[in-house]
């Protein structure tokens, strides 16, 4: 199903086109996604470097060119490489998330961790892990070595994602139920947020201490978790929902100024919310089962594309897209570099870091109202 493009719009931004000054801010917003993508390649190059093993930066372009010892192509190949395109996918899908729900339900604090999507995701692992026999073993190699292992990753994946499905579903299906606005959907997300949590507390509380450790360290979040077939279908759902979204940008624009001056230009308001809410649910929900809890990246990723690039959502969608890639790459480098060779958790860093920033781009938006 199309939406009807707002012609208004579009027709405007064609007439702005042959202004001299238009095309400044346009080669403005052009430099700007150049640097990101710059950058992010840049991140991606340092984090094939990072790590225990101190592969020198020609070590690296051996290994990716087929040459170097097999040591070194079994790193770069098997270890970091599936870490880098992890990061790239996941970044991307939960920064793109941050931003169109922040647009639709007209939040600036809507992402997928606000509404839910992540606690619904941490209480299908829980239950799988716990309840439904993929939970951890004890591997003792001696009296006091406990190694946790999760023994059916592809269930605790498969119910990780019903269950932050399960949680947008549920949110809309009560906003068309009782006809909530769209910024009353984010204080219904904080309700089954916290009822999700509280279902996780009481799953945990009647199992051992192996179990609640290994749904523990599942939520921790883990680039490493998931294998090249699981990156590929990151990838395409990510590329998908990119080109969804793409599609809309117009849309999206003339949303800026509220759904009744959207409904005017000839916005399907009421289809566009619900359809672009199931669409930012599907792709946060892969990305939090296949690597875990990552907290921050949807918010802080599109709030700082907003000062750089503005909301025009021609730009501001894949500007978004790069800067959550590029976040995601350089907490990943940190997680691997701070107290090597231990590897951080990157979602604990994640919230560590993007708290403090949140707080400040908060504080700088009410000195600038």
């Amino acid at each position: 199903m199309e939406f009807p493009v707002p012609r208004d719009l579009s027709e405007d931004a064609k007439a702005a086109g042959q202004d001299p000054s238009y095309r400044r801010y346009v080669r403005r917003k052009w430099l700007i996604l150049l640097g990101l993508a710059a950058l992010t390649l840049a991140l991606g190059a340092a984090s094939l470097m990072a790590g225990s093993s101190n592969l020198s930066f020609w070590q690296v372009l051996e290994a990716l060119t087929g040459g170097g010892t097999a040591q070194t192509r079994a790193i770069v190949w098997n270890v970091r490489m599936p870490r880098v395109c992890a990061a790239l996918a996941v970044g991307a899908m939960l920064a793109m998330c941050g931003c169109i729900m922040q647009n639709v339900l007209r939040n600036p604090l809507a992402s997928a961790s606000t509404l839910g999507v992540s606690q619904g995701a941490s209480f299908g692992a829980a239950v799988s892990i716990i309840c439904m026999g993929a939970g951890s073993q004890v591997n003792a190699g001696g009296s006091s070595s406990i190694s946790l292992i999760i023994t059916d990753p592809g269930l605790v994946t498969v119910c990780a994602f019903l269950g932050g499905m399960g949680t947008t579903i549920l949110i809309l299906f009560l906003s068309r139920l009782k006809g909530v606005t769209p910024s009353a959907m984010v204080l219904a997300g904080v309700a089954v947020s916290s009822m999700f949590s509280g279902g996780t507390t009481l799953v945990q509380y009647f199992a051992d201490d192996v179990m609640v450790a290994t749904v523990v360290y599942w939520t921790f979040g883990n680039l490493g978790r998931a294998g090249w077939g699981e990156i590929g279908l990151m990838a395409s759902l990510s590329g998908l929902a990119f080109f969804f979204f793409w599609c809309h940008r117009w849309n999206y624009n003339a949303m800026e100024s509220g759904a009744y001056t959207a409904k005017s230009l000839g916005v399907w308001v009421e289809v566009l919310v619900p359809a672009s809410m199931a669409v930012c649910a599907l792709i946060s929900s892969v990305a939090v089962a296949f690597v875990g809890c990552i907290n921050f990246i949807g918010l802080i990723a599109s709030h700082i594309m907003r000062r750089l690039v503005g909301n025009d959502f021609c730009f501001l969608i894949p500007a978004t897209a790069l800067c959550g890639a590029a976040l995601l790459l350089a907490s990943d480098i940190a997680c691997r570099v701070v107290i090597s060779p231990v590897v951080l958790p990157i979602g604990a860093l994640t919230s560590f870091l993007g708290a403090p920033l949140f707080l400040y781009l908060i504080m700088r938006r009410g000195k600038a109202g």
